[in-house]
């Protein structure tokens, strides 16, 4: 399962989706979905909603190819101690032991929090509820279905939170510019040299502020040079302020020399604890060297995958995940991988805003149009492969429906 590709379904769903009055009413489109996307492997799926006495979880709706609850049934928190540990955790799978339950087919028990968080007294403990859950039926639980949950969690959460802020205000169009002042002076300068390579990165964010962010970062006494590309899934302050933390968080990281895993593993943790209620992060962090073969090592942190062009076959090979993306649960783990960078090859990283830019029939640029377009410009600098990429990319979505922040860095080895 493509981590980016299931959320960019999700977010189709809801921006198909008619303008909903009710939350409930908008769970109820997206639960039906969820069931019906065929790659996650969901056959049905609930909605609880947390009782107005804080006491239990009452059934709010339940679709999908599966024995039908009755309409009565409860969820008591006496009885369900599960119910706290998912918001601490957000998702929580197990074996149902409940015999009502199991008589229903739920042999593999899934809840996902949503909403707003209660703070409840509990048998003289002090417990927090999520005013919602979304529970699902699934025949084996595994990595890959624990992340799908966590992003749906993360996604309908921020979806949900948007919502309220829009009732509450209009933005705020002087804060808007400060902040994009402040994003700007973070962001390097476009081109950069290091030892045999070519470096030239742009960041044109969709609003006055993104969640995109590039940077370079020289250390070891310039011996070793750390790039980086990110996407901070929210949108507009909410996407800068995580982009800006990450940012900062990371190069702090890499300056004091922390092994790529475990910093990575850090900032997941950092990004899981300081935004609970927004989307997550992707990011692309490699390390290049002055040597002779041209190391490459990298973590993908479900990040779009880089491609590298190599000069002496034409080839283009993909630099896919080497772990989850940052933020929907805390203890994730990462591993190295590396590539070899010969004279003349490109490394090319990018976020989703181009290879998911669309044209008004709702038809994605895509990896492929991207790929002959690297191709088409293998003899090109750095800077000018990037210019292309972005003017085509302009071009095809000049009447599209969809756009995001477009965010690339170019590296070619020179020597």
């Amino acid at each position: 399962m493509e981590q980016r590709k299931l959320s960019r379904t999700i977010e189709k769903f809801i921006t198909e989706a008619p303008n909903f009055k009710r939350i409930e009413d908008l769970l109820k489109y997206v639960l039906n979905q969820i069931i019906s996307y065929e790659h996650i492997g969901i056959t049905g799926g609930r909605i609880w909603k947390l009782s107005s006495g804080k006491t239990s979880y009452t059934l709010l709706e339940q679709m999908g190819d599966v024995p039908k609850i009755d309409r009565k049934y409860e969820l008591k928190i006496s009885e369900f101690p599960v119910l706290d540990e998912i918001s601490k955790r957000r998702t929580v799978t197990a074996n149902e032991t409940n015999n009502y339950l199991r008589k229903k087919g739920i042999n593999a028990f899934s809840a996902t929090g949503l909403g707003d968080k209660f703070k409840v007294k509990h048998k003289g403990k002090t417990i927090f509820l999520y005013q919602y859950l979304l529970a699902f039926n699934v025949e084996r639980i595994y990595d890959e279905f624990l992340y799908a949950l966590n992003i749906i969690g993360v996604t309908l959460n921020s979806i949900m939170r948007a919502k309220k802020i829009e009732k509450k205000a209009n933005e705020n169009i002087f804060d808007l510019e400060k902040a994009s002042e402040i994003q700007r002076s973070i962001l390097p300068e476009h081109s950069y040299k290091f030892g045999n390579y070519e470096i030239f990165g742009i960041s044109i964010p969709d609003k006055i502020v993104g969640g995109d962010f590039f940077d370079y970062i020289s250390i070891a006494d310039g011996n070793k040079l750390c790039i980086v590309i990110g996407d901070a899934a929210s949108k507009g302050i909410s996407a800068a302020a995580q982009a800006l933390y990450v940012s900062g968080a990371l190069k702090m990281g890499v300056s004091y020399d922390v092994g790529f895993t475990t910093l990575i593993k850090k900032i997941s943790n950092l990004v899981n604890d300081t935004f609970p209620d927004e989307r997550f992060v992707t990011l692309f962090l490699c390390e290049l060297y002055r040597d002779k073969k041209g190391l490459c090592v990298y973590v993908n942190a479900g990040h779009n995958s880089p491609f590298i062009l190599k000069e002496s076959n034409g080839q283009i090979l993909s630099l896919h995940s080497t772990g989850p993306v940052l933020g929907p649960s805390p203890n994730q783990e990462y591993y190295l991988d590396s590539q070899y960078i010969e004279k003349g090859d490109y490394l090319v990283l990018y976020t989703d805003g181009i290879v998911e830019a669309t044209n008004e029939k709702f038809e994605f640029y895509g990896e492929e149009r991207l790929k002959k377009l690297i191709v088409k410009h293998k003899n090109a600098a750095p800077d000018f492969m990037c210019k292309k990429i972005i003017e085509d990319v302009q071009r095809y979505s000049t009447n599209g429906k969809y756009s995001d922040d477009r965010t690339m860095v170019v590296i070619k080895r020179i020597s």
